[in-house]
């Protein structure tokens, strides 16, 4: 069975709504376009997408307090400093999010912090700007 496969409804149905979004979408966003499918509580919403983060399925965007799909170029665990920080370029203009992940850049991240005497739980990078397309348009 895939980890896919292994999903809840739930699970599946908000991570089947972020999959489809243009751009990323607040736990409550989440919540009124799934009433249709059932989920009637944040509670729902909030507990899948906690499941769909610690599985690689989801990032939390901290700076929007909203939520987007694992690009599936960059799909990995959250768990451990051996596998990728993500990175993201969020556009201030037309909401566009781009993810980027580097296994070696984490690992010389998490060897920095790490040489610190600190213990990392989680590590969010994320670059606030404008887009190249609404770059060009606005010149």
């Amino acid at each position: 069975m895939s980890e896919r496969e292994a999903l809840t409804r739930n699970q599946l149905c908000v991570l089947e709504k972020l999959e489809a979004a243009s751009g990323p979408l607040s736990a409550y966003a989440l919540l009124d376009q799934l009433r249709e499918a059932g989920l009637r509580a944040p509670l729902q919403v909030y507990r899948a997408l906690d499941t769909l983060i610690k599985g690689g399925f989801v990032h939390r965007l901290e700076s929007l307090n909203a939520f987007v799909a694992c690009s599936k170029t960059h799909r990995h665990d959250h768990d451990g400093h051996a596998h990728g920080v993500a990175a993201f370029a969020i556009c201030d203009v037309c909401g566009q999010v781009s993810e980027f992940s580097d296994i070696e850049a984490s690992q010389r991240l998490y060897h920095w912090v790490e040489s610190t005497g600190f213990l990392p739980k989680k590590a969010v990078i994320e670059f606030r700007g404008t887009c190249a397309g609404c770059a060009a348009a606005a010149a």
